[in-house]
């Protein structure tokens, strides 16, 4: 079973390359933080506030690729974690088809703020993630 989720919080360390984002339940109490690269949160970052880049950076490349073959991001999902690493799903339909993409969750995360697709996670992965 997958659980709607949102970006609960966005903690960027200017002095790390390691980044957090911390996902909640949308209907619910349990969270969990992932740690991300710094590209990645200040492409969340971007989106979130608005903020819009002169060119298109990598996730906005993805995002307007998959927009002009005429598909659409569907949801994101969070789908596993297994030693410590999550693992997520990004779903497109195209043409009535149903099509699964192997993505980093921050990746996916990225790529679904730039286009305000929602979150979705596994409810195995809230309940491991959430007694870590």
């Amino acid at each position: 079973m997958e659980l709607e989720a949102e970006l609960s919080r966005i903690i960027i360390n200017e002095m790390s390359d390691q980044q957090i984002i911390v996902l909640k339940e949308r209907y619910g109490e349990r969270s969990f933080p992932i740690v991300i690269g710094i590209v990645e949160i200040f492409a969340i970052d971007r989106r979130l506030k608005g903020i819009k880049p002169a060119r298109p950076m990598t996730h906005d490349l993805l995002a307007n690729v998959i927009e002009n073959l005429g598909a659409k991001i569907e949801k994101i999902v969070i789908n596993d974690l297994r030693h410590h690493i999550f693992f997520a799903r990004i779903h497109l339909s195209l043409n009535g088809k149903k099509i699964e993409i192997d993505s980093r969750p921050s990746d996916a995360i990225a790529l679904g703020t730039a286009t305000k697709a929602p979150i979705f996670v596994a409810d195995h992965v809230f309940e491991q993630a959430s007694q870590a």
